[in-house]
């Protein structure tokens, strides 16, 4: 069976307080504070003490900060169970899973109701559960290689698929339907020509500056704020 370990100690703490239930196993590489201990002992789950070169092989080489912890297992969902969710979020070919964390906690943020990530044979789901401060475990994550495949289940659906690219319509002006996807390109090359054409609308931000972008993340949240709960 998998095991996923997280580490860190603001991972860690954010985790003990909000979802004490999903710890299975604490390990701690330090002294902790006598009050963390005592909630850590009232989890009534089996507390190991490592040693740095024990920790550092646990958390693959990362910064644990002396608190890492086995948890159950973030479960992905099948794209089915979110036919009937009203602002989706698909990520097309978006690798970094700093910026699939950050997008997942904006998401969540501003009302979406699923995520669905294209273009990736396997998730490094504990990195994406520490990259979004937990909030993978807030939304549900739907993993589906193919985003055309993807696009054509959701327009069956009867969503309207808004797709992020420089050269769009200003978001501003936009009104958005009820059942709504925002689609969102990698970070070096966007969407591509193809996923643009199948899309409903194609939409940007009003950059007043010089720069020619933003990443991915950064838009990512501007755009769910503008798409955010009707």
């Amino acid at each position: 069976m998998f095991t996923m370990i997280v580490y860190g100690k603001q991972l860690f703490l954010h985790l003990l307080e909000k979802y004490p239930k999903k710890i299975e196993v604490v390990y701690l590489a330090k002294e902790c504070d006598k009050k963390i201990f005592s909630k850590i002992a009232k989890l009534n789950v089996r507390i190991e003490k490592l040693d740095e070169k024990k920790a550092q092989a646990l958390a693959r080489g990362g910064n644990h900060q002396g608190f890492l912890a086995q948890i159950e297992p973030l479960r992905l969902v099948e794209l089915s169970s979110l036919k009937n969710e009203e602002f989706l979020v698909v990520l097309s070919g978006v690798t970094d899973v700093g910026n699939i964390g950050a997008i997942i906690r904006s998401a969540y943020l501003f009302g979406a109701s699923g995520i669905i990530v294209c273009g990736i044979r396997e998730l490094k789901l504990e990195s994406i559960i520490r990259t979004s401060s937990a909030a993978a475990f807030e939304v549900p994550i739907c993993s589906v290689f193919n985003v055309l495949d993807v696009i054509n289940e959701l327009k069956v659906s009867k969503y309207k698929i808004y797709a992020a690219d420089m050269n769009g319509v200003n978001i501003d002006g936009v009104e958005f339907d009820k059942k709504r996807v925002l689609l969102l390109g990698s970070e070096g090359f966007g969407l591509s020509k193809k996923v643009l054409e199948k899309s409903d609308e194609v939409v940007s931000i009003d950059i007043k500056k010089g720069f020619d972008s933003l990443n991915v993340s950064a838009a990512a949240a501007i755009l769910c704020y503008r798409m955010k709960t009707l």
